[in-house]
């Protein structure tokens, strides 16, 4: 058996307000759209796949995707502008970290090196 890599991926209940969030709000760029709707975050296929009918995503795994910024706080008060709530920003051994979740409540986090 031989395994590849195909994508990262999140369940959302709602495609449309999905994109709009992941391309208005976070700034990323679609690059397809049919049943699911696909985006590419520096060569790692990131999609959007809606929920299977009648369940609805709980964000409670422990996957979720990590975006690096160059400056955490500027990157936080960007998203509190745009009304996105986002946890405290936190220091760890080797940089900060905030989290933030999407419409559908899958944990997005924030990561700058220091």
């Amino acid at each position: 058996m031989r395994f590849s890599f195909d994508c990262v991926f999140y369940y959302v209940t709602d495609v449309d307000r999905a994109i709009q969030f992941y391309s208005e709000v976070l700034g990323m760029s679609l690059t397809g759209r049919d049943s699911v709707a696909r985006f590419d975050i520096d060569g790692v296929p990131f999609e959007l796949v809606p929920a299977p009918a009648g369940e609805k995503p709980t964000g409670t795994g422990n996957g979720r995707i990590c975006l690096k910024v160059d400056d955490i706080d500027q990157a936080v008060r960007e998203l509190h502008e745009r009304g996105v709530g986002t946890g405290e920003i936190e220091e760890v051994g080797t940089g900060m970290y905030a989290f933030l979740e999407d419409p559908d409540g899958n944990e997005i986090c924030l990561w700058q090196d220091r």
